[in-house]
């Protein structure tokens, strides 16, 4: 078997989520903004999506909730992407600054 085929098999699918979730998780703990946060914490949901579809595909019995879990992370990530950004602008616009140092006096 050459270098250059890859097959079609678990082992490919869970690399590539460990990948996407390890970049995720070094993106939340390494940026200083709220935008690369939350591009980060995007990659680690999109790792999970794809071990729920690989898992989906090659070892579960029922093809349709390996593909439900997803459509699920998908919403949430879109939600979670939309109060996000809205409480990013308020952020903004109260501080001139997206930067996490900047707002550390912020309290709730």
């Amino acid at each position: 078997m050459s270098i250059m085929t890859i097959s079609n098999s678990l082992d490919i699918y869970l690399l590539m989520a460990a990948l996407l979730f390890g970049m995720g998780i070094y993106g939340i703990v390494q940026r200083q903004t709220f935008i690369g946060m939350l591009i980060a914490a995007e990659l680690i949901l999109s790792g999970a999506s794809i071990n729920f579809m690989a898992f989906n595909r090659f070892l579960a019995p029922d093809p349709t909730v390996g593909q439900i879990f997803t459509l699920f992370i998908m919403g949430i990530a879109a939600a979670e992407a939309a109060i996000a950004l809205s409480i990013i602008i308020v952020v903004y616009r109260n501080y001139r600054s997206i930067e996490t140092v900047d707002v550390v006096e912020l309290n709730g």
